[in-house]
């Protein structure tokens, strides 16, 4: 499964850096690919991942989730 998330308060590198790491601890998260310019997180899954979760843990890193999407 793909989800496309919407991620607030990234402004550099290390915060892309902060935002990949703490999704990439969310069990069963395969890949992450994080683009600074759109804002915006794409996480693979191998298991269902919940949206709760997800935003959990990149407010625990610091930024804010305005959005997840089902790719």
């Amino acid at each position: 499964m793909k989800k496309k998330i919407l991620v607030e308060g990234m402004s550099c590198g290390h915060c892309v850096n902060h935002v990949k790491e703490a999704l990439n601890e969310l069990n069963g998260v395969t890949s992450v690919d994080v683009n600074l310019d759109a804002k915006t997180a794409i996480i693979e899954t191998s298991v269902e991942v919940k949206d709760e979760d997800i935003r959990f843990a990149i407010d625990d890193a610091g930024y804010e989730v305005v959005g997840i999407e089902v790719l």
